[in-house]
C-alpha cells in the first residue's frame, strides 16, 4: 500500500513537472519575436528615408505589443546590385528610374514601392511588382485641372501632402513627424511612412512576412487610409489611388477630387487608370 501511495506521488510530481515544462515552452513561443525587416535603396539625405524611419517608430511601437520587431537596412543605388534582397518583406526606393526598374526586374516577387519616381510611363507599364506610392504627373495635371474648372483664377498646384493639412488625424501624423525630425513632412516622407505603414499594418493584421504572399496582398485586398480619410488601394498599374492637396501660396485652398467637377465623382478621376495596351 505504502509503495502504491509513494508512486501516485511521484506520477504526480511528474506530471507537474511536464506540465510546467509545457507551460515555459508555451511561453517561449508565445513571446518570440517576429521579425520584419524592410530594405530602402536610395540616398541616406532624402527625405523619404526620414518618412520611413517615422514608420518603422510607430510600427515598433506597436510592435511592442505584438511581439513584432521591424527593422530596416539603408542601401545605396551602387551597392544595391551585389545586395542580398531575399530576407525583406518589401523593398522601399527612392532611387533614380534606371535603378528602380532594375530592383523591380530582380525582385520580381517582393513588393517595390517607388517613392520619389512620377513618370505616367512607369504607371502604364504596369510591372507587377511596382507600387507607386507617389502620384504621378497625371494624376497632379488631372487634381490641378478640377479645381482651374471651379476657380479658373488660381493656379494652384496639386500635392500628396502638406504640413498645413489637419483632417483624418493628418494634424498628429505632422506633429509626430515635426517632433522627431525638426522639419516639415512632404509628399515624399509621407510616401514613406505610407509604405511602411500599410505593410506593417498588413503584418499585424494577417502575420504575412513572406514577400510574395505581402506583395499579393498589397495588390488584392489593401483597404488604406494614410490620414487622408478615404479607402485607398492600388489600380492595376501600380498606383496607389489617394485624395490629393490643391496648394497657392503654400496654404491648402482644396482637395480632389473636387465636388461638383470630378467625373467620375471619386479617387478614379485622377490619373492613369489602365495598363497601355
Amino acid at each position: 500500500m505504502l509503495h502504491n501511495s509513494i508512486y501516485k506521488v511521484c506520477l504526480k510530481l511528474a506530471s507537474l513537472s511536464l506540465g510546467f515544462t509545457l507551460f515555459l515552452s508555451n511561453l517561449a513561443v508565445a513571446e518570440e519575436i517576429l521579425e520584419v525587416n524592410f530594405a530602402y535603396v536610395g540616398s541616406a539625405e532624402h527625405a523619404a528615408l526620414l518618412g520611413i524611419q517615422q514608420g518603422l517608430d510607430e510600427a515598433n511601437l506597436q510592435g511592442e505589443f505584438l511581439n513584432q520587431r521591424y527593422n530596416l537596412s539603408v542601401v545605396t543605388p551602387e551597392e544595391s546590385a551585389k545586395h542580398d534582397f531575399s530576407t525583406y518583406v518589401a523593398v522601399l526606393s527612392a532611387a533614380e528610374q534606371t535603378d528602380y526598374l532594375e530592383l523591380t526586374e530582380r525582385l520580381t516577387g517582393t513588393a517595390v514601392f517607388n517613392l520619389t519616381l512620377d513618370d505616367d510611363k512607369l504607371r502604364m507599364s504596369c510591372i507587377n511588382n511596382a507600387l507607386h506610392i507617389i502620384p504621378s504627373k497625371a494624376m497632379k495635371l488631372d487634381a490641378e485641372a478640377q479645381w482651374q474648372k471651379k476657380a479658373p483664377d488660381n493656379s494652384a498646384k496639386a500635392q500628396a501632402w502638406h504640413p498645413a493639412f489637419v483632417k483624418f488625424a493628418a494634424r498628429d501624423l505632422n506633429k509626430r513627424f515635426k517632433k522627431n525630425h525638426k522639419i516639415t513632412m512632404d509628399d515624399y516622407s509621407w510616401s514613406g511612412w505610407a509604405a511602411v505603414k500599410m505593410t506593417s499594418d498588413t503584418v499585424a493584421r494577417t502575420s504575412i512576412t513572406d514577400p510574395n504572399n505581402m506583395l499579393n496582398y498589397l495588390k488584392t485586398e489593401l483597404s488604406f487610409d494614410g490620414q487622408k480619410g478615404s479607402d485607398m488601394n492600388f489600380r492595376e498599374t501600380g498606383q496607389l489611388r489617394q485624395l490629393m492637396l490643391l496648394i497657392d501660396e503654400n496654404e491648402i485652398v482644396a482637395e480632389a477630387p473636387v465636388r461638383g467637377v470630378a467625373k467620375p465623382p471619386s479617387l478614379d478621376s485622377l490619373g492613369i487608370l489602365n495598363c497601355e495596351k
